[in-house]
């Protein structure tokens, strides 16, 4: 495959499960309320403003979690604990989360 393709197929996946996959998961388990459950997991795509205190502010080569400071595993850890709780935070805390698996495997399926 191309480096191009490779390039495509990288960004494809990325965006896709940053902004069609959460879809998935409000209607498998919110169904009811699936709508706000999305916008909510679309707004924890705001953890990325860390991303504004980096020089460069984005670089394709480098791995976001462990680098950013709401990409930290500190911080991954408080989204962890956002599960123990119910209703809104426990959903932000899957948004959280699922981003951070998102842009790990940015970085590690793609890249490393």
């Amino acid at each position: 495959m191309a480096s191009s393709d490779l390039l495509l197929l990288k960004s494809f996946t990325h965006y896709f499960l940053h902004l069609v996959f959460p879809v998935f998961i409000a209607l498998v388990f919110y169904r009811k309320n699936w709508k706000k459950v999305y916008l909510i997991l679309l707004a924890t795509m705001l953890v990325d403003l860390d991303h504004l205190f980096a020089d460069p502010v984005f670089d394709p080569n480098r791995m976001s979690v462990g680098f950013h400071f709401l990409h930290s595993y500190y911080a991954i850890a408080l989204y962890f604990l956002l599960l123990f709780f119910k209703g809104n935070l426990r959903i932000i805390g899957i948004g959280l989360l699922f981003h951070m698996l998102t842009d790990f495997q940015d970085y590690e399926l793609w890249i490393h």
